[in-house]
């Protein structure tokens, strides 16, 4: 056991450092149940084993260089920092993609979120799969939005399946348009991070960014575009390929989706993962497997993931007709 006590400079704001009611205190507490952390004033006890003791002092060490030149410093940094051994300053500019609304820097976070972006540049069709929170969907907007703004392509088209998750979609007030918003809300959001409020509604209306559910797909040919198919562990084998055959001319599309959160019938067997199957291997198709360390949502988020992870594997798997939830993860750790 091993007790030091690391000491802010005196121009170090605590305010600053700690954060507001403790809260940045309270992370570096939760990213290092190791080490007992007690904070008085500008002295930092620290208690624990020889490595992890010396390891949090140097992550400390670099947490208070930032607040002193920044005189910043938020969870999205002590993350960075802490859990994925990236300097918040480097993420800053390395790891941009770029800048949203008010200046917003839209970042790759993660070591998959930047593998993402590579593969980008490299590959005419990506399947991001991973968990909520893992930024799959955000970080692929983000690379639609800056092909955009680069005039690399004319348009951005954003789809999901109307599958309803424990709701039924004829219950909705309204007509076709109002029904569909809400599955599309999440894509909404990602772009109102992006673009202005009146830039965007000009894209909108003028067809440079189009929002259609996935049954609005059949008959077209997408070109010159980045299309992105979000929520695809919902989709069926003959709709998902039907998307897949939608590519054009200077078109690149990303599939994303959550295998562990598949909402079809028991009988329908998930077109994610038949096309994770079935394209295994063709060239100019890239594969990202994001896991619970990209999560970037509320610290609890990733707590809550883990908790069913643990759930899931103590509950034996029942012997079922057809291909249902379980089996359908099932399959998938088969190919992956």
């Amino acid at each position: 056991m091993s007790e030091q006590v690391y000491q802010l400079s005196e121009h170090t704001d605590t305010t600053v450092f700690y954060g507001v009611n403790n809260r940045n205190l309270q992370l570096i507490k939760d990213l290092n149940p190791d080490v007992r952390i007690v904070a008085r004033g500008h002295a930092v006890k620290l208690a624990g084993s020889e490595a992890s003791v010396q390891q949090l002092i140097g992550a400390l060490e670099k947490l208070e260089q930032y607040v002193l030149a920044n005189n910043t410093l938020t969870e999205e940094h002590i993350i960075a920092l802490l859990r994925d051994g990236n300097r918040p300053a480097d993420l800053t500019f390395e790891h941009l993609i770029l800048h949203g609304v008010n200046g917003k820097s839209i970042l790759a976070r993660t070591e998959n979120q930047r593998k993402l972006v590579r593969d980008f540049d490299d590959n005419d069709l990506l399947f991001a799969i991973g968990p909520a929170g893992s930024g799959k969907t955000y970080t692929a907007i983000a690379l639609a939005v800056r092909a955009l703004k680069n005039r690399e392509v004319r348009r951005i088209i954003l789809s999901r399946p109307a599958v309803e998750a424990g709701e039924k979609l004829g219950f909705l007030p309204g007509d076709m348009k109002e029904k569909i918003d809400p599955y599309l809300q999440p894509l909404y959001d990602a772009l109102q991070d992006m673009i202005t409020p009146a830039k965007l509604r000009d894209y909108l209306e003028g067809g440079t960014i189009q929002i259609a559910p996935l049954a609005f797909m059949r008959g077209r040919t997408l070109s010159d575009a980045v299309v992105i198919l979000d929520e695809a562990q919902n989709t069926t084998v003959p709709q998902i390929k039907m998307f897949l055959t939608r590519m054009g001319l200077n078109t690149k599309m990303i599939v994303t989706g959550d295998v562990t959160q598949i909402d079809l019938p028991a009988s329908q067997r998930s077109g994610l993962i038949d096309a994770l199957d079935t394209l295994r291997g063709v060239k100019g198709i890239a594969r990202v497997d994001f896991d619970m360390r990209d999560i970037v949502r509320h610290r609890l988020v990733q707590r809550i993931v883990e908790a069913y992870e643990r759930k899931k594997e103590q509950r034996p798997q029942p012997s079922r007709e057809g291909k249902g939830p379980a089996d359908n993860d099932n399959e998938y750790d088969n190919i992956r």
